[in-house]
């Protein structure tokens, strides 16, 4: 379960919280949609503990993350929204690493190698890799440790086609084992009928829930919905996946 109570964030002099709430719950897929600046990314940073809320309160799996960050973080993954690696380190040891950290048995490296399509690929350097592999390796970073509930950040933008499908299917495949998944994207068309729910964020508030079986008819405005530039955001060394 994630929840969300009345948050509020300001950098400088703008205002980019203003009183966001929501829920997500457990064996669902959410997702949260809206123009660039509407606060998406900093409510995903915010929920994973990489910055404080102004106002507020955020909870994972009923952990408050401003009181009791450190379970919150060992009941969550996340995957940023453009992963970044040590350019030198190979897919391997980079997994070596975060299996290490968090203390998971040696024999998911393997398994999240193979269920991304990486396993050829293990042992080249991460600078090597195009855009969509990086994707990947991030993706089989998220699911590395199994943690309960999933934070996903435009995680569709470096991928394929048919990659972004089998993302689809690995998310479905995670909800039906009762996580929470909740995730941002532009992509809407991309996404119709695969989540359970669709919220939409406007000025730093949810403003409405969509139907997310018809959201191309349900919300229109795509034109505001192009993504950030590209900003790589590196490895944090925390209890979550990255």
């Amino acid at each position: 379960m994630i929840e969300t109570d009345n948050l509020h964030k300001q950098f400088g002099s703008k205002r980019v919280l203003r009183g966001l709430t929501l829920r997500a719950r457990p064996a669902e897929i959410t997702m949260l949609v809206g123009a660039n600046g509407a606060g998406k990314s900093t409510t995903m940073k915010l929920l994973a503990g990489l910055m404080a809320a102004d106002e507020g309160a955020a909870f994972i799996a009923s952990h408050d993350i401003a009181h009791a960050r450190r379970a919150a973080q060992s009941a969550l993954s996340y995957l940023p929204q453009n992963p970044g690696f040590h350019p030198r380190l190979t897919c391997r040891q980079v997994l070596n690493f975060y299996t290490r950290l968090r203390g998971i048995e040696s024999v998911r490296k393997a398994e999240m190698l193979e269920l991304v399509g990486l396993t050829s690929a293990a042992d080249e350097r991460t600078g090597a890799l195009s855009g969509g592999m990086r994707q990947r390796l991030g993706i089989a970073l998220l699911l590395l440790p199994d943690a309960p509930v999933l934070l996903l950040d435009e995680p569709g933008l470096s991928l394929d086609p048919g990659w972004r499908k089998r993302l689809q299917e690995i998310l479905q495949a995670e909800a039906e084992r009762g996580k929470t998944v909740l995730m941002t994207t532009h992509l809407i068309a991309e996404w119709n009928g695969i989540a359970q729910r669709c919220l939409l964020c406007h000025r730093g508030r949810i403003e409405r829930e969509l139907n997310p079986a018809d959201l191309p008819h349900d919300f229109d405005d795509f034109d505001n919905l192009a993504p950030s530039p590209p900003q790589h955001e590196f490895i944090q060394p925390l209890r979550i996946a990255i």
